[in-house]
C-alpha cells in the first residue's frame, strides 16, 4: 500500500520540522539552519528575521556569533546561483556538487563576456590570471579584504562593463567564481546587520583545516537527504527546481536513499526518506510573519498546498517571494512596514478573529523587535506594493 499524504499532514510537518510552531522553536541560529538544511541569505535582513521567526528569543548578537566568530555557519554561494548561510559540517557537501556546478556555468559565462566585452582577446587565460593575483593578495591577508580594497590591490579586475545582453561584468564576478570553487569565503561583515559588505577572505584563513573532499555524488545526495527531511514529501520536481541540478542526478541520489513514493493530495507523488514514514500530529494554532525569500516559502516548486490561489500577489514575476504572513501552515496574506517601522498585517483572505488577533500580537512584537528600523528590501510583491 502506498502511504498517503493530505494536505493538511504536509502544512502539520511544516509546522514542526521549520520549527514555526511555538512548540518546535529551536534556541540558536545553528538550530535554525540545521532545521532547513539552509537559509536564504541573497538579502542579509533575511537570515535574521528568518531565524527570529523560529527561536524563542533572538538576537542579532546571537547570528553574529554563528557566522563570525564560531563560525558554524557559512555564507556560500550554491544552488541555483543563490547565496544560502550553509551549516559548517555541510559545506563539502556544496563545494562538491551544486556550488561547484555554479563555478562551471560561472566559469562559461564569465570566459564568454570577458571576450564580448573587449577585456581580453583569451577569456580563459585572462579569468585564469585574475584568479591567481587575487588569491596571492589575499594569502597574504589573513584578516580578508573588500571588494573594493581586491579591486585597488588587484588592478586588473578593477574593470565594469556592459555586455551585449545588458548585464554589467565587474571585479565581483571574479570574487563570485571563487567563493563558488569554494577558494574564498565571505568573511567578517562591515555594514550594518541588515546589509551585507564582507571581507573576502581564503577559506583556509576563515576555516582552518579544510575538510576531505567530497564526490559530486556524495554531496548531492547529502544535501538531498537533508531537503527530504525538511521539506518532504516533496516531488522530484521540486527536488530539481530547488538543487539546481539535472533529473539525472536528483534520482541517482533518490535511489541510493532509498527514498519512498507516497501519493499527495491531488494527484501528485511525494518522496520521504525510509524512516519517516510516520505521521504527523497537528500543532496547535500557530502563526508567523516571514521576511522576503525565507526558506519556508522558497522550498518547493509546487505551492498550493500553502500558497492556495495567492501565486500573483505575493511573488514577484521572477518567481522571488516578499513577505508573508502565515496561519496554521497556510499563507494568508504579506506584511509591510509604515514610515516609522511599524509592522502591519494585509490579510489576502478572511481569517478567524482569533487568527487575526494573532497575527497583530506577532506584528507588534517584530515591530518592538526592529526598534524603530525599516527595512528596504529588493522583492516587494504587488501585495506588499499595492496602496
Amino acid at each position: 500500500m502506498v502511504r498517503h499524504v493530505t494536505d493538511d499532514e504536509r502544512r502539520a510537518r511544516l509546522a514542526a520540522r521549520h520549527a514555526l510552531a511555538p512548540a518546535f522553536h529551536v534556541e540558536s541560529p545553528e538550530a535554525v539552519t540545521r532545521a532547513m538544511t539552509v537559509l536564504h541569505s541573497t538579502e542579509a535582513a533575511t537570515v535574521h528575521l528568518s531565524c527570529r521567526a523560529r527561536t524563542a528569543a533572538f538576537e542579532v548578537a546571537d547570528l553574529d556569533r554563528a557566522l563570525y566568530t564560531d563560525r558554524s555557519l557559512v555564507k556560500q554561494l550554491a544552488m541555483r546561483r543563490t547565496l544560502f548561510v550553509f551549516p559548517r559540517d555541510l559545506l563539502p557537501a556544496a563545494w562538491a556538487g551544486a556550488s561547484a556546478r555554479v563555478a562551471r556555468q560561472e566559469r562559461a559565462r564569465m570566459c564568454k563576456e570577458i571576450v564580448q566585452t573587449g577585456i581580453a582577446h583569451d577569456g580563459e587565460d585572462w579569468l585564469d590570471r585574475a584568479a591567481a593575483e587575487v588569491l596571492a593578495v589575499l594569502a597574504e591577508a589573513p584578516e580578508g579584504r573588500s571588494a573594493q580594497e581586491m579591486r585597488a590591490a588587484v588592478p586588473m579586475i578593477d574593470v565594469t562593463a556592459r555586455t551585449p545582453a545588458g548585464a554589467t561584468f565587474s571585479a565581483s564576478s571574479v570574487l563570485l567564481y571563487l567563493g563558488a570553487r569554494g577558494l574564498l569565503v565571505r568573511g567578517e561583515n562591515t555594514a550594518r546587520w541588515y546589509a551585507s559588505r564582507p571581507r573576502w577572505t581564503l577559506t583556509r584563513h576563515w576555516l582552518g583545516a579544510i575538510p576531505t573532499p567530497w564526490s559530486a555524488a556524495e554531496g548531492y545526495r547529502e544535501i538531498v537527504r537533508r531537503w527530504l527531511h525538511t521539506f518532504g514529501p516533496g516531488t522530484e520536481d521540486d527536488l530539481v527546481w530547488w538543487s539546481g541540478a539535472t533529473k539525472t542526478i536528483i534520482r541517482a541520489a533518490l535511489a541510493e536513499l532509498g527514498a519512498v513514493p507516497v501519493s499527495l493530495d491531488g494527484g501528485g507523488t511525494g518522496l520521504l526518506l525510509p524512516d519517516d514514514l510516520a505521521e504527523a500530529s497537528e500543532p496547535d494554532p500557530w502563526v508567523a510573519l516571514l521576511p522576503p525569500l525565507d526558506p519556508t516559502v522558497m522550498g518547493w516548486r509546487h505551492r498550493d498546498f500553502y500558497l492556495g490561489p495567492h501565486r500573483e500577489r505575493l511573488f514577484d514575476n521572477r518567481g522571488n517571494a516578499g513577505t508573508t504572513a502565515w496561519a496554521d501552515g497556510r499563507i494568508v496574506g504579506c506584511w509591510i512596514q509604515d514610515d516609522a517601522g511599524v509592522v502591519a498585517v494585509r490579510l489576502s483572505e478572511q481569517v478567524a478573529a482569533r487568527t487575526r488577533r494573532a497575527l497583530e500580537a506577532e506584528a507588534a512584537r517584530l515591530t518592538a523587535w526592529l526598534g524603530g528600523r525599516r527595512l528596504g528590501t529588493g522583492y516587494r510583491s504587488p501585495a506588499m506594493a499595492a496602496e
